[in-house]
């Protein structure tokens, strides 16, 4: 039983490695696409056939990696995003023949990026520490303060009880009044310094908090157009998939991107690009704008928004006038009249299928809309439905 246990165990491995092939060259020619390349549909064939699965995974890196910068010095994201771009375009162009050079180059700016990405995070730790550390010095200076002021009243209510005992009324009556008046300032000290104790600690309290506010606002956010980043995504999507475990309650994904994004890119510069994606997040909050509506940049110019208690027709009237808020929309920016449009695909979860399927549903449906003219919108379900219909067609036919 082994062997055979084995051929199958093989045979599944063979067979996702022809699932994943499939999806890696879908994802190859959704890149190209972004990129804007000037090629033919026989000239797109041959990259693909140049083009080993080593370095499709490369881009592949490289283009996720683009998705998830830090804002470091002398790595700003908007020139980071520049360098990564050339890499890619670099290891696509089917002319280049020796890829040596470009992957030496690219060894030495991941060197010099992990360099600076590592001693941004060191940095923020160790301010982050400092903070910790000034606060324990405090407490610590409170406990050596307590102890300081308790040996001394004890010292002065023994003078005390030594007077008692020795049945001597003037030493009775000088260590009577020492004792109340150093118990007295030991109060009035006791009260002073509990008072700076507990401002030093509300003011050392409120610069961690602001510090992990912002350290939370930076890891859920994105940091150029302030909407959730795909870390939030995630998390939403299991807390969405998990309460509609229990509770049945519908809701719906809309995936979407900018048409022609890499354009603005290449005509205007990256400047341009983040203004529009900027404008884009702004236009998106505005057309999906109930408390608990998601919206999340998952990509470059890819978004994708978490809609909860809709069933499919309520999401696909918010994305009718999403889509028409944005084709109708212009933008003046240094000059420039700039104009832009998404397309989407939505999908509606069903009982029996995880956060990903829903998610490559609407994936489908976005990518359909893209090769089918851009600035519209394709329900998951309908584009499902056409495909069992082509496939029952071409079963008659043959």
């Amino acid at each position: 039983m082994a062997p055979v246990a084995f051929r199958k165990g093989e045979y599944g491995f063979a067979n996702q490695l022809t699932q994943w092939r499939v999806a890696l060259k879908k994802w190859i020619s959704k890149l190209v696409d972004q990129f804007d390349f000037e090629w033919t549909e026989t000239e797109e064939k041959q990259m693909q056939k140049f083009l080993s699965e080593e370095c499709a995974t490369l881009v592949y890196l490289l283009d996720t990696y683009n998705k998830h910068l830090i804002e470091l010095d002398n790595h700003p994201v908007r020139k980071t995003r520049e360098d990564l771009d050339a890499f890619a375009r670099e290891l696509l162009d089917p002319e280049k023949e020796n890829h040596e050079r470009v992957l030496f180059r690219l060894r030495q700016f991941m060197s010099a990026y992990r360099l600076d990405e590592y001693a941004y995070i060191q940095k923020t730790f160790d301010e982050f520490r400092s903070i910790i550390w000034d606060f324990v010095e405090q407490l610590g200076d409170e406990v050596n303060f307590e102890a300081s002021t308790d040996r001394d009243i004890r010292d002065s209510f023994h003078h005390l009880q030594e007077a008692v005992e020795a049945n001597s009324i003037d030493d009775l009556k000088v260590q009577s009044r020492q004792f109340i008046d150093s118990y007295s300032e030991y109060q009035t000290k006791k009260d002073r310094h509990k008072a700076d104790r507990l401002q030093n600690v509300r003011k050392n309290l409120a610069v961690v908090k602001k510090k992990l506010v912002e350290a939370h606002h930076n890891m859920m956010r994105d940091h150029l157009t302030s909407a959730y980043n795909r870390k939030s995504f995630d998390e939403q999507m299991e807390q969405q998939w998990k309460l509609f475990q229990v509770t049945q309650n519908p809701f719906c994904i809309i995936s979407m991107d900018i048409d022609h994004f890499k354009k603005f890119n290449d005509t205007y510069g990256h400047a341009i690009g983040d203004f529009v994606l900027i404008e884009c997040v702004k236009l998106l909050n505005k057309a999906f704008s109930r408390d608990n509506d998601f919206v999340a940049r998952t990509g470059g110019e890819e978004f994708i928004v978490i809609l909860p208690d809709y069933r499919i027709g309520h999401a696909v009237q918010k994305a009718e006038q999403a889509i028409q808020r944005i084709r109708n929309e212009v933008f003046v920016h240094e000059g420039l009249e700039l104009k832009f449009t998404m397309s989407m695909g939505i999908a509606e979860m069903r009982p029996d299928e995880t956060v990903d399927e829903i998610v490559k549903r609407a994936d489908d449906a976005l990518y359909h809309s893209k090769q089918t003219g851009r600035n519209r919108y394709t329900i998951s379900d309908e584009l499902e439905v056409a495909a069992s219909k082509d496939d029952t067609n071409k079963n008659v036919a043959s």
